[in-house]
Parts: C-alpha cells; structure tokens; sequence
C-alpha cells in the first residue's frame, strides 16, 4: 500500500470518528473522491478543524512525524486541499515529502 493510499484510509477513519463525536450524517461509501468541504462536502468550517487536528495527531503517531496541514500554504492554494479525502491526502504526503 502506498503512503498515499496509507493516508486516504487514516483520513477516512478520522472522518469516521469525527461522525459519530459530533454526530454528523456521512457518506454511506467513502473513497479518495468523497467531498469533504465546499460546495458539495459534507462538514462546515468547525468539522474541518476538528479533522485536520485529527489527522495531524494520526499522522505523527503513524509516521513519527509533525505535519501542519492548516498552513499558509494550504490556505493560499488555488485548488483547497480540504476539498475531498484525495486532495488532503496528497497534500499531507506532500508535507511528509511523500508526495
């Protein structure tokens, strides 16, 4: 499994979590393709917090290292990395240098 792939399933499994913590309705099926925040997503602005938290904390007890998924970087992206579990993926094995 690729640290790409490696990271879709570690957000998907926060996502799951912050579901039942806060009680928000979820995708029946989630993928690397499932929307997460926008126009079509499925949290708001606090939900999207509480994740990047999480899976900031996942990510360092997995790989042993500190990732800051909610930088100037991110933020400044023409194409948001929150926009689907793929995107964030991809943008946290880019900070991990994976990417």
């Amino acid at each position: 499994m690729s640290v790409k792939d490696e990271l879709v399933a570690l957000i998907i499994d926060a996502v799951k979590e912050l579901g039942d913590q806060d009680d928000i309705e979820l995708p029946a099926d989630m993928d690397h393709s499932t929307a997460l925040f926008g126009e079509s997503g499925f949290l708001n602005s606090m939900s999207l917090v509480s994740l990047v938290v999480s899976v900031e904390q996942s990510i360092e007890d997995r790989y042993g290292r500190s990732v800051s998924l909610a930088d100037e970087k991110a933020l400044s992206r023409r194409n948001s990395p929150y926009r689907t579990v793929g995107s964030l993926a991809e943008y946290a094995a880019e900070q991990l240098g994976q990417g």
